[in-house]
């Protein structure tokens, strides 16, 4: 009597577990068509799905990337909550905090430039006769002269007649005609000096000595011993190098920010040890179409002629006056193309802040809004990331420390999550599970793909069985490390 009545009391416990777990297995997968419950006490600010958190709805409902409901996300959650970091960790990762500070920093421009000859210290060498030249004492481009110095020597055989007729005249003693004749030689363009070297030596000046007007060097020499040159006609120019014009690139993007006046101290590979100090004179208009820069136009003391044109120049523009600015250092914002963001240290944890930022000013940034003076940031050991989704995803990995095995020390073991599901359809690379809850994760029900480690891997696992599994997070998604079937039986 008593063999069948412990039996029936074996068959009575096994039956209330299996009706327990069949309730427990239609409640977590009639939740994946359920709308997630949200808590009154709370005010929900978004929906979203837990596996693309970048997307946000404003009302509940199914999600558009997964089989499974929207989760709310209440006030005070969401991308303000926090992530812990332990000092182990933060020593590990090499992270390192900044604080947030207010500066009184200048409008700043970074820009390259390149040297070019004062225009306005450019002087021409003309003929206002017509001749020959005789010689030339300057024979090529870029030779430098001094002020004085001869550059060409012009034959000018007009000047032989009325020298002669001068000369003639005042010899007959006829003082009138004398000095008609000597007005008629300053129309034909003798220079009084030689007009004065006719009248001391008498005799007959044939040679026009052209010499340099300033000190410098010839940027341009038009003729060649033996050329007839005509009034008007160009020997040389001759550029003085005092001064020299600085032309900065000028990004289009930043052509707003420069401004007439701005200080400038600017810098050359050839004069490492030595700052330029100057003034942006000009901004000169139109935008090169190739390189889309404007260009500012500078003006440097060079009175040791030490910069020499074509040079390529570091130069800085600063405002006069300086302003007060919220500043971070420029590694700890994390820019992408559609946001910047900022990790806002809170004790021993760290959160994303959404900030919007204003100009880079040497390894600092401005920052326009979403900060506070004197907030803690991390300046490094953040992860590069260009999206909320990324953040999200990227930032859980900070909230727990994972020991090193024994055999491969200093390296972290991944987190292992277990679960309960069905087992909807196998393939090569992949096996497709509709499961309860993962506490670990905290995601709800849902419908979705866990990759294989091997195509060969869970041979036994056929699709309607329901399983138990564990998995982790891979580089490619979630990765199987364990199959199976509910109870440990075989399918």
């Amino acid at each position: 009597m008593k063999r069948p009545l412990a039996t029936k009391i074996l068959f009575l416990a096994l039956a209330g577990g299996l009706i327990g777990y069949g309730g427990y297995w239609l409640g977590a997968n009639s939740s994946a068509g359920t709308a997630a419950p949200t808590d009154p006490g709370k005010r929900v600010l978004y929906w979203h799905d837990p596996m693309v958190p970048g997307k946000r709805f404003d009302k509940p409902g199914k999600s558009p990337f997964m089989d499974m409901q929207l989760v709310p996300v209440y006030a005070g959650e969401g991308e303000s909550a926090g992530v812990r970091i332990s000092p182990t960790l933060q020593q590990n990762l090499g992270v390192r905090f900044a604080t947030v500070r207010r500066e009184e920093v200048a409008d700043a421009l970074a820009l390259v430039g390149t040297t070019q000859f004062d225009a306005r210290r450019e002087a021409l060498i003309q003929s206002r006769t017509a001749g020959y030249i005789d010689r030339l004492h300057v024979r090529a481009p870029l030779q430098t002269v001094r002020r004085g110095q001869p550059v060409a020597s012009v034959f000018v055989p007009e000047w032989i007649a009325p020298q002669e007729e001068y000369l003639a005249l005042k010899r007959g003693g006829d003082t009138a005609l004398a000095s008609a004749a000597r007005q008629r030689m300053r129309a034909l363009s003798i220079p009084d000096s030689l007009v004065t070297q006719l009248e001391r030596s008498g005799r007959v000046q044939t040679h026009q000595l052209l010499a340099s007007p300033v000190s410098g060097i010839v940027s341009e020499l038009g003729v060649r011993e033996g050329a007839q040159v005509t009034p008007g006609m160009t020997i040389a120019k001759v550029v003085g190098l005092q001064t020299v014009w600085l032309l900065a690139e000028l990004p289009e993007a930043l052509i707003g920010a420069a401004r007439i006046g701005m200080r400038v101290s600017a810098t050359a590979d050839g004069h490492a040890g030595r700052t330029y100090e100057g003034k942006v004179r000009e901004i000169l208009p139109g935008v090169n179409a190739a390189t889309r820069t404007a260009q500012a136009r500078i003006e440097l003391d060079n009175r040791d002629a030490a910069l020499m044109p074509g040079m390529l120049m570091r130069v800085r523009l600063s405002a006069a006056a300086a302003q007060p600015r919220l500043m971070v250092p420029t590694e700890a914002v994390i820019a992408s193309g559609k946001r910047s963001v900022v990790l806002v240290a809170q004790g021993d944890s760290v959160r994303p802040v959404v900030v919007s930022t204003g100009r880079e000013i040497g390894d600092a940034t401005e920052i326009l809004s979403g900060l506070e003076e004197g907030q803690k940031v991390v300046a490094s050991g953040q992860f590069l990331i260009d999206s909320e989704a990324s953040l999200k995803s990227v930032l859980p990995k900070f909230s727990g420390e994972a020991s090193a095995p024994p055999d491969k020390p200093g390296k972290a073991a991944a987190t292992v999550h277990t679960a309960v599901g069905k087992v909807e359809q196998v393939s090569d690379d992949a096996i497709t599970l509709t499961h309860g809850p993962v506490a670990t994760l905290q995601w709800p029900s849902m419908t979705m793909d866990f990759m294989k480690p091997t195509p060969a891997a869970f041979k036994d696992i056929k699709a309607g069985q329901t399983v138990e599994f564990d998995f982790v997070e891979g580089t490619d998604g979630y990765v199987l490390k364990r199959v199976v079937a509910a109870g440990g039986g075989k399918p």
